[in-house]
């Protein structure tokens, strides 16, 4: 039997494929849609924790420049403070230890704290100059240029690209150290660009984020600001003791981590 031709069957085969490549466009799109929105809420989650952290610490109002004790704030000073910690990360001294390879681990943890005072820096812009809401602070950094790579990539440690990385943040020092006023826009994407660089994509910011943010308060709640806090813990410091207990629970959330930081320095 042969087959049964009707009229028009190329219009017909056709508009089906049309339509099943439709449908591929619009699966693939909602694919894309979803990873965004979920990309976002990892940015807006992280610009709230700040902000909370903030208000905990230095009191409400701290937008203005002062703490709630009268201390001056000062986030550019905050950021090269940290930034020339990362970069000691690098072992770059020619004369001491030539041989050492860059702390990557250390350089993560310095990178995620330069970023709590971008954030804290982006907060106070918004509050001061009556830009939005966090939500709206939270869409601005995901419409940086540099973000959409930081947010899709996956980010690369190379050794022999250590004094180009080191370039990258001396840029970012001198950005805050410059007396006229700070691009924020280039900034912002300048430590996309620097992160990713140090092995911190998206992914790995929120981790170490989450976790750095509730050392923070774990920091404030046992003697932080009196001075009386024990940042050394069995020979190691607080950061590393906080990423082996969220390495070896990888399932922890904010609560589970606050108190197994707890059960570690107790025991000190």
């Amino acid at each position: 039997m042969g087959l049964i031709r009707f009229p028009g069957h190329k219009i017909i085969e056709t508009f089906f494929t049309i339509n099943s490549i439709h449908k591929r466009i619009i699966i693939q799109y909602s694919k894309n849609l979803k990873y965004k929105e979920n990309n976002m809420q990892k940015i807006l989650e992280m610009v709230k924790l700040q902000q909370a952290l903030n208000d905990a610490t230095n009191g409400e109002g701290w937008e203005d420049g002062l703490t709630k004790n009268g201390k001056i704030i000062d986030w550019k000073r905050c950021i090269y403070m940290e930034s020339a910690e990362l970069i000691d990360s690098f072992a770059w001294k020619h004369w001491k230890a030539i041989t050492k390879a860059p702390d990557w681990d250390n350089i993560k943890v310095e990178t995620i704290d330069i970023w709590h005072f971008v954030l804290s820096l982006l907060l106070q812009e918004y509050k001061r100059n009556n830009l939005g809401s966090l939500k709206d602070l939270a869409e601005y950094i995901c419409a940086q240029k540099a973000y959409k790579s930081f947010s899709t990539e996956r980010a690369s440690m190379q050794d022999e690209a250590l004094y180009e990385i080191i370039k990258m943040v001396e840029a970012m020092m001198f950005d805050v150290l410059n007396p006229q006023e700070l691009n924020l826009e280039h900034f912002v994407n300048s430590f996309f660009t620097m992160a990713l660089h140090c092995g911190v994509d998206l992914n790995t910011l929120y981790t170490l984020y989450i976790g750095k943010n509730v050392l923070n308060r774990f920091r404030q709640d046992n003697g932080y600001k009196e001075g009386s806090y024990i940042k050394v813990w069995n020979g190691k410091e607080d950061n590393v003791v906080m990423m082996e207990i969220m390495d070896n629970n990888p399932s922890y959330g904010v609560d589970e981590l606050y108190v197994g930081l707890n059960a570690v320095y107790k025991k000190l």
